[in-house]
């Protein structure tokens, strides 16, 4: 996307943040230029001028559910494609300055969706801790290891990764404090065109604005995705800001745009029951996606070959009419 020059991708910063680690793992966007950005907004804004050639954030987490800042900045307010889908075990630790006790903690300092994960924690631990919303985990923790803010704020301690600890020097004095096990958040690379080619184990994500609110416009959406035995990994409702009651839905089914039996969907219910927002069609995730990829890749060519060897009789039939 960005010709000869450096590919440039745009994350929620400071750095240190579940974000930035979740970009690590991907080996082919970690070779690139990273740009630390303080907001989400930033990140979908900057991707949009094209500062930057994709941003990458987060949209779902599995104990507090959608990023919503996300979710209806791609729904209403850009026209980015989804391109990558990455999916990043999360465990949050509370972490102090150097000598400072449990017992010292007047005020913890996180994003609102980090301290909502550890809500039994701190109601059990620190029930008279003041919380403080912060832009990051690593925000957070940058600020409490920064000898002035610290003072000035008063804020004590934070909820970060362990990678923060180590960035800015702080001690962490309880591991894991969120209150589920299994945590993980869903990350989306965005960019302002290009869809990339099917894989065999993709996700598409689209949203659907319901013509007119009567009985059975919902049952006759999903209705077009059940025909066609697509699968549906998620919907929510979300509002459209409009009016009161007046929802749109967003779903996420296996399978890509360049299949036709998503297409066929897409393209009925575009006709037929609401207007479509298309927001990408991309690799899944997960920790067998790649051998699922492989897998489906042999089974495509297989198929290929197979076909190839029908198709080549095509002309070559005996002509009823030629005596033997």
């Amino acid at each position: 996307m960005a010709g000869t020059a450096p590919l440039r991708i745009g994350f929620l910063g400071p750095k240190g943040t579940f974000t930035e680690e979740a970009l690590l793992t991907q080996e082919d966007y970690a070779a690139t230029e990273l740009v630390e950005l303080p907001s989400l907004a930033e990140v979908l804004d900057a991707t949009e001028r094209g500062d930057v050639d994709l941003g990458f954030l987060p949209i779902e987490n599995a104990i507090e559910g959608t990023v919503r800042d996300t979710l209806d900045s791609l729904v209403f307010d850009s026209n980015l494609l989804i391109q990558r889908e990455v999916e990043l075990d999360i465990h949050l630790h509370l972490m102090t300055r150097p000598g400072c006790s449990l017992a010292g903690v007047r005020e913890v300092a996180s994003i609102p969706v980090a301290t909502a994960q550890c809500r039994r924690f701190l109601a059990a631990t620190l029930p008279k801790a003041e919380l403080v919303a912060t832009t990051s985990t690593a925000e957070a923790a940058r600020r409490v290891g920064t000898a002035g803010d610290a003072l000035a704020t008063g804020v004590t301690a934070a909820i970060a990764p362990r990678l923060a600890a180590c960035l800015y020097g702080l001690e962490i004095v309880a591991e894991d404090v969120e209150d589920h096990q299994g945590n993980k958040t869903r990350f989306v690379a965005v960019a302002t065109h290009g869809i990339p080619e099917p894989t065999g184990h993709d996700r598409t994500t689209v949203v659907c604005f319901q013509h007119a609110d009567r009985p059975g416009s919902l049952h006759g959406i999903v209705g077009q995705f059940a025909a066609r035995n697509i699968n549906l990994t998620k919907v929510e409702s979300r509002p459209t800001k409009r009016a009161l009651g007046d929802y749109c839905f967003v779903f996420d089914l296996d399978g890509h745009v360049a299949d036709e039996v998503v297409a066929d969907c897409l393209r009925a219910l575009h006709a037929e029951q609401a207007d479509v927002k298309f927001l990408g069609s991309y690799p899944a995730a997960g920790e067998a996606g790649p051998a699922i990829r492989r897998e489906a890749g042999t089974a495509w060519r297989e198929a290929e070959a197979w076909m190839d060897g029908i198709r080549a009789q095509i002309g070559h039939g005996v002509d009823p009419g030629t005596s033997r």
